[in-house]
């Protein structure tokens, strides 16, 4: 064992050294003060800062003389610099003393008492039962409402008033003893030994806390009976306000398996409960995604779902639960609803996918009438859109950029395509004057043949298309998002880091990840395994066909948690084309991890598919070479999930290298995490030759 360790260490060290005279102290050096480059590029965004209610805004820009000021008036684009904040100052009008309306808040008393609307009573919590109590002290009248609530089947303290005061809706909860998971913290800053910390963590399958509605009239002092047994078997349960009428409140309810997505609403005469919204699906709801906006006291409901195959607004009937109509529709999808104008009856979101001439996932903001009338793009370039409005959202800032198109910040009026004034122009020049090489979106084919896979290219400085590359994939297959960043980023962190080293580095967000159609998106169903790993290969080998420096026999791979099981995976299930994979803070087998992230996609009950997707009962398949990298407070993904995959590894006689580090959380990424990447890969790719 002690020579096994003497070589291991020399094979080691003479790695080491290889690595070294492959990529260059000057490459590493590089490669570690990349970042400083950002320092290059001038006026990348603006940011506005709206005054009030005022029309005006200002903002910070740098320039090549340094950063600057400006006032802009909206209505007619106009600016005015200034060298500092305090000559900004004096370039105000009255407009900077203007201050935001106050909303009023409803009455709350003090010591956790919920005050009702008319101020007469105080509702609480005690001894797990709801009281209430005149809020006339001199009264001194308490009442108790319930009498059965206990420990561990108690009522919430969460205790919401009836507008008019006569009723009481809240929550009764039977908690459910939550999985602890223990973390030993090896070299504390306190003391020389260890300490153990515990932290509740719940697992797929665990039993969960059951929460149901509970009613109680407070005219008559007794609690309304509800029909709750359908809502047992639940992931969650939540209460959404009363009526603006008193006549009910709702609550929205996720069966466990996020097979069925409940909108109730709750009579508040005889309790009796009736579905507004009733969503199911042979796969998963992405309750993520969910948005829901009531009209009219919930005379009618705007609400987002994927039932036609893609993720669109529907107006609903709020008295039948009926559709009215469908309010957005075709093959893109509504990213996220940023306000609606109920007085217009219009709603402005953020769309993608829109023209099918660009990359689907760059985001426009647009506009729609509740009939689905009067559809606009108020941001047609072709790029990505972050918008910031107005206070009285009359008008708004529009950067737009992609990752192979600097930043324009350009100023508009609601309602209007036409741009009041150009703010700003990103300037890279004297980045590119660096030798820096401009990312590059690439688009192909996935395992269809048919749909397309987008992703982007990332070459290093000192890039030679006539020298030979190894590729390298940064993964992240989490199918809670899209993982491509569609921005404009001058160096990219890791990703460009890396490729100074000497490599292409591709990002890429294949099937089974969001923001494209719901079929796109149900390949992760039961199946976190496939990773889109089939579009990935696909994708690689179209760019090596088109650019023959790619080397397809070095080919390797590095993720973060999900992104860290991925690029395991990649070596179980795919090491025909991925030969080398560094995995950090991995969630190796779905059953170890978190229940909200795992279950929603893997489903509930636990079942053989977990394993099938499991990198742990999968690791005899192991061919290439693997670096595991975790911390061991790590309290976003159980640290045991690593360690059970070296287990599993050393039973299988596989060959591995592991890094477990003291101290270190589910953050990993600091200069000695970076650089033992870089390393493992010199090591594994930069020698094959």
């Amino acid at each position: 064992m002690i020579r096994f360790c003497y070589v291991t260490l020399a094979v080691i060290l003479i790695s080491t050294n290889a690595s070294a005279m492959i990529s260059g102290e000057e490459d590493y050096q590089r490669a570690d003060t990349l970042h400083r480059l950002a320092d290059k590029v001038y006026s990348l965004g603006v940011v506005p800062e709206w005054i009030g209610d005022s029309h005006y805004f200002w903002y910070k820009n740098r320039e090549r003389t340094g950063s600057v000021f400006y006032l802009v008036n909206a209505e007619n684009g106009e600016k005015q610099r200034a060298g500092t904040l305090e000559e900004l100052k004096k370039l105000l009008p009255e407009i900077w003393k203007v201050t935001d309306k106050k909303e009023k808040k409803k009455p709350v008393a003090k010591d956790g008492k919920v005050m009702s609307p008319d101020g007469k009573w105080l509702a609480y919590i005690r001894d797990n039962n709801v009281y209430i109590a005149s809020s006339d002290k001199n009264q001194g009248e308490e009442v108790p409402l319930s009498i059965d609530g206990t420990f561990d089947c108690f009522y919430d303290a969460n205790l919401i008033w009836s507008p008019d005061s006569k009723k009481i809706a809240t929550l009764k909860t039977r908690q459910a003893n939550c999985r602890r998971i223990p973390l030993l913290e090896s070299a504390p800053k306190t003391q020389l030994q260890p300490l153990l910390h515990w932290r509740n963590y719940a697992k797929p399958g665990d039993v969960l806390p059951v929460s149901v509605p509970v009613l109680f009239d407070v005219e008559h002092r007794k609690q309304i009976p509800l029909d709750t047994r359908g809502y047992e078997n639940q992931f969650s349960l939540s209460l959404t306000g009363w009526r603006e009428d008193s006549r009910g409140f709702t609550f929205e309810f996720n069966r466990r398996g996020h097979q069925q997505y409940i909108v109730g609403e709750v009579n508040a005469q005889n309790g009796m409960i009736r579905h507004l919204v009733d969503e199911k699906s042979d796969t998963f709801i992405s309750y993520i995604n969910n948005y829901r906006y009531d009209l009219n006291d919930g005379m009618e409901i705007l609400w987002m779902s994927e039932r036609d195959g893609w993720r669109h607004l529907y107006r609903i009937d709020g008295k039948t639960g009926e559709v009215k109509n469908q309010i957005t529709r075709g093959e893109w999808v509504v990213r996220k609803v940023i306000f609606v104008d109920a007085g217009q009856q219009r709603i402005y979101f953020m769309a993608s996918g829109l023209n099918k001439k660009e990359d689907p996932y760059n985001q426009h903001y647009c506009c729609v009438n509740f009939d689905g009338t009067g559809f606009q793009d108020l941001t047609p370039e072709n790029a990505n859109h972050k918008v910031i409005l107005s206070k009285d959202r009359s008008y708004f800032v529009d950067v737009y950029s992609r990752p192979d198109l600097p930043p324009v910040s350009v100023l508009r009026k609601m309602g209007e395509k036409k741009v009041i004034a150009t703010l700003e122009k990103c300037d890279i020049s004297d980045l590119k004057a660096q030798g820096w090489q401009m990312p590059e979106v690439f688009c192909a084919k996935g395992r269809d043949g048919k749909t397309d896979i987008w992703g982007t290219i990332y070459r290093p400085f000192n890039f030679d298309p006539s020298k030979s590359y190894p590729v390298v994939e940064n993964i992240y297959a989490g199918p809670h998002d899209s993982h491509v960043s569609k921005d404009f980023n001058p160096i990219e962190w890791s990703s460009s880091s890396l490729a100074e080293l000497g490599y292409i580095v591709v990002r890429i967000d294949g099937m089974g990840t969001n923001n494209r159609s719901k079929k796109f998106h149900d390949v992760c169903w039961k199946n976190l395994k496939d990773a889109g790993f089939p579009d990935r290969i696909k994708w690689i080998q179209a760019a090596a066909r088109k650019y023959k420096y790619m080397d397809t026999s070095r080919v390797g791979i590095y993720g973060w948690s999900a992104g860290g099981q991925n690029a395991m995976a990649a070596l179980l299930f795919h090491n025909d084309f991925y030969k080398a994979a560094v995995s950090f803070c991995g969630c190796h087998d779905n059953r170890m991890d978190k229940v909200w992230w795992n279950e929603l996609w893997m489903g509930y009950p636990v079942d053989e598919s977990y394993s099938r997707s499991s990198n742990v009962d999968n690791a005899h398949l192991l061919k290439g070479d693997l670096l595991l990298i975790n911390g061991e407070l790590d309290d976003n993904v159980d640290p045991a999930s690593t360690l059970q995959v070296v287990d599993a590894l050393i039973k299988a006689d596989k060959m591995f290298e592991q890094l477990y580090l003291p101290g270190k959380g589910h953050s990993l990424g600091g200069s000695y995490e970076l650089h033992r990447l870089y390393e493992f890969f010199n090591r594994k790719l930069l020698q094959r030759k």
